[in-house]
């Protein structure tokens, strides 16, 4: 695609390709403008297509396979001897959706008319974005460019020995110990894969829970789960060092409150505690965009920086760094740029945990409605009551919906169970609709399915469950 300076005038500018970025551009382009992406990277799709959420989901679901096949599946009547690992094979497994994702976003912008402007973006005014020297003019810019692995004082990243998530999706050998510092989504899933496949996984988290800003009903599930599979915990705990050698990793850890520590010593130390805003080396400064203190950019109501032109969605701005938020927030902002309105309700974007069993959430947890002095109603209802649960050996965890005392109106759902993640979507659609938990409970759900587990949830919100 050409980045002469003969088509060099646009009429929007994205800078990052990953799914805020990519979706923002295509989304402009049909609607009838003329769109450039700026991308440094060799593919297309950002950290969550190349080394993120993609690849992630690869390894979790090949590990999945791999663990049930040699632990589990015997409990429904196959036998299956000499299982083995074939690690590269795996990696290779990884690689190939990789590839064919990437790939299915540059056919898209070649579909859709979209210039692929391949270096680094640097805003030089408003209006006009420099790629590798050439200046680019364009009447609106996208800053897309998404967040970096965040790595806490005392603990310099190597990605050999202390590795970031990235570095964690490239192990060439299984770990016999495995330390994951941050027992949120990344650090979870990432310990589940590795533990699956033979690693001793500890993890250690500063707060006193595992998923933190989840529902705290569920993080007790979720770690009770977790230490039934093997998997350790050590909360409310810090690292205060960590060197490495060509043997190991050696860890200094003590109370977050402070007290005697100790030391620990592991092959692999992955760091996941959290990701910060990518937006250094883009020429802010210069043109005078204003950051908060964690380095996002702030914007108004429409996305719009202080500077009139620039605009920034996804990880670079306030609010939860998922990929399904960017990707919502950069289909709002082109039809806004077209002269359409659009909406983002932040309280019903729902969060996804991949392990096994998965947990999903949306809306408000309960220790939130207690902390707002909001009157609600909780209804629970375990997968163990369900009969197609039962079928697939697949009986942890619950649905609980919470409902506002007076009106019935969802307030949130949490899940811990089979396809949770796929589950979430139905309360979801009912919550952008205003809905009740009487609409969920009276709504037909096929039978058998795991679905019936959230209509007897809502049925419990009423009082009146049938099968338990």
């Amino acid at each position: 695609m050409s980045t002469s300076q003969t088509s060099s005038s646009y009429d929007l500018i994205v800078i990052g390709a990953g799914p805020g970025g990519y979706v923002c551009a295509i989304r402009a382009a049909q609607l009838g403008m003329k769109v450039a992406c700026v991308e440094k990277r060799a593919t297309l799709g950002g950290t969550c297509l190349n080394v993120g959420c993609i690849p992630s989901k690869a390894l979790l679901s090949a590990s999945e396979k791999f663990h049930e096949v040699k632990s589990e599946i015997d409990k429904m009547g196959i036998r299956v001897s000499g299982v083995k690992l074939d690690l590269n094979g795996m990696m290779g497994h990884k690689k190939s959706v990789i590839e064919s994702n990437t790939k299915g976003i540059e056919f898209l912008f070649k579909k859709n008319k979209v210039d692929w402007l391949k270096g680094a973006g640097k805003i030089v005014a408003a209006g006009q974005v420099n790629v590798g020297g050439t200046v680019y003019q364009t009447k609106n810019i996208v800053i897309a460019t998404g967040s970096d692995v965040a790595v806490p004082a005392g603990l310099t990243l190597d990605e050999k020995r202390i590795v970031s998530s990235t570095g964690a999706l490239e192990l060439d050998e299984v770990p016999k110990k495995l330390v994951v510092i941050g027992g949120g989504v990344i650090g979870l899933e990432l310990g589940a894969v590795w533990g699956r496949l033979g690693s001793e996984v500890t993890v250690i988290e500063y707060m006193d829970r595992i998923l933190p800003t989840m529902d705290s009903e569920i993080s007790k599930e979720m770690q009770k789960i977790l230490t039934k599979q093997g998997m350790s915990f050590k909360l409310s705990t810090k690292v205060v060092k960590a060197e490495a050698d060509k043997k190991g990793v050696e860890l200094q850890i003590e109370p977050a409150a402070g007290g005697k520590g100790e030391t620990i010593k592991a092959d692999i130390v992955l760091v996941a505690v959290g990701r910060k805003a990518y937006t250094d080396g883009l020429g802010l400064e210069a043109v005078g965009v204003e950051r908060d203190e964690r380095g996002r950019v702030k914007t108004d109501a429409h996305f719009q920086s202080n500077v009139a032109g620039i605009y920034a969605i996804g990880d670079v701005i306030a609010g939860p760094m998922l990929a399904h938020k960017a990707e919502d927030e950069g289909v709002v902002l082109a039809e806004m740029l077209a002269g359409q309105s659009g909406h983002i309700d932040y309280n019903l974007i729902p969060g996804v945990v991949y392990t096994w069993p998965e947990v999903a959430s949306v809306g408000q947890t309960e220790d939130q409605l207690k902390a707002a002095g909001v009157s609600y109603k909780s209804g629970k209802f375990p997968f163990m009551a369900n009969g197609r649960a039962r079928a697939m050996n697949a009986v942890d965890g619950f649905v609980k919906i919470l409902a506002d005392a007076k009106t019935d109106r969802v307030l949130g759902c949490h899940i811990i169970g089979p396809e949770a993640g796929t589950l979430i979507a139905e309360v979801t659609a009912v919550m952008e609709f205003a809905g009740s938990s009487e609409d969920i409970a009276r709504t037909c759900h096929a039978h058998p399915t795991l679905e019936e587990v959230v209509k007897e949830a809502a049925l419990a919100v009423l009082g009146r469950p049938i099968h338990i």
